[in-house]
């Protein structure tokens, strides 16, 4: 394929995902309401009976946006993964295009799991511990800040999930081997929790802690999975 047919299949792919996100999101935006009382429920045990407040007219409009937008991303997934698979695929060996389903599956469960991850553990957490910070206060929390607290959390912990099938592919390519990333494993601990300071939506340590103690249980699942792949089929080119 020459650099215009390459940007031709580039823009097909990015139309279908686009497609996928955008019927995903009429659907969602159809039962906004109640995803978002989906959403709040964690909450709702340290709210004291306190409804939620919203400063600027528009805020509950742009809150059902930014809550179907987010159902959105994890129900198309899947399809967005397709997609990229779809792309990169003809510059795979024959042997290599039949891990398109695996990989689909494999990376869709771990992204689902992180926002699963992020909802029941690390949202409620963090949240509890922030709130009983401020035990002598009344709270008076907005539907803005709130909802971009949460959003964060669970989507970026359904993007650190895909850590494992990163380490995989780039173990699968040769890039990396299983005893380079055990050999380098207090620096890649390192590395953890600096990009969790740096994407942690507060500055407190505990919510960093949350998003990096199970990046290094990722990274070394990740490991496990490096194991998976056989040695000796050579550094890809």
């Amino acid at each position: 394929m020459s650099f215009l047919e390459h940007l031709g299949e580039l823009r097909t792919r990015l139309f279908k995902s686009l497609l996928a996100l955008a019927v995903c999101f009429l659907v969602a935006w159809s039962q906004s309401a109640r995803i978002f009382s989906f959403f709040v429920k964690p909450l709702q045990p340290y709210l004291g009976g306190h409804k939620l407040v919203f400063i600027e007219i528009t805020e509950p409009f742009l809150l059902y946006m930014k809550v179907s937008l987010l159902v959105a991303v994890f129900a198309a997934s899947p399809i967005i993964l397709q997609q990229l698979w779809a792309f990169v695929s003809p510059g795979l060996y024959p042997h290599e295009r039949r891990y398109a389903g695996p990989f689909i599956v494999i990376a869709s469960f771990f992204f689902f799991s992180g926002g699963l991850f992020g909802y029941y553990v690390a949202f409620p957490y963090a949240a509890r511990f922030l709130l009983s910070i401020a035990g002598d206060f009344q709270p008076a929390l907005t539907v803005k800040s709130l909802f971009g607290f949460e959003s964060k959390i669970i989507l970026g912990m359904g993007l650190l999930f895909e850590l494992p099938v990163a380490i995989f592919l780039l173990s699968r390519v040769g890039i990396v081997t299983p005893g380079f990333l055990l050999h380098n494993l207090k620096y890649a601990v390192l590395i953890i929790f600096i990009i969790a300071a740096i994407i942690t939506p507060t500055p407190d340590v505990i919510t960093q802690c949350v998003f990096a103690l199970p990046m290094v249980g990722l990274y070394l699942l990740g490991i496990g999975a490096a194991y998976l792949v056989p040695r000796g089929h050579g550094r890809r080119d």
